[in-house]
């Protein structure tokens, strides 16, 4: 589902789907067992200090 958020934003450039797909981004970071929450590619910024 996060990844059809992010193709219907990079085709539309539809504000509420990149929100979308941010808030389940962040949903999915804080569940249990879940990883770091990152897709590959994708850097936390907070830990580039």
């Amino acid at each position: 589902m996060r990844d059809f958020t992010w193709h219907v934003f990079t085709q539309t450039g539809d504000i509420e789907a990149y929100l979308l797909y941010k808030e389940m981004h962040n949903l999915g970071a804080s569940e249990p067992g879940a990883g770091a929450g990152f897709d590959e590619g994708e850097v936390d910024v907070a830990d580039e200090e």
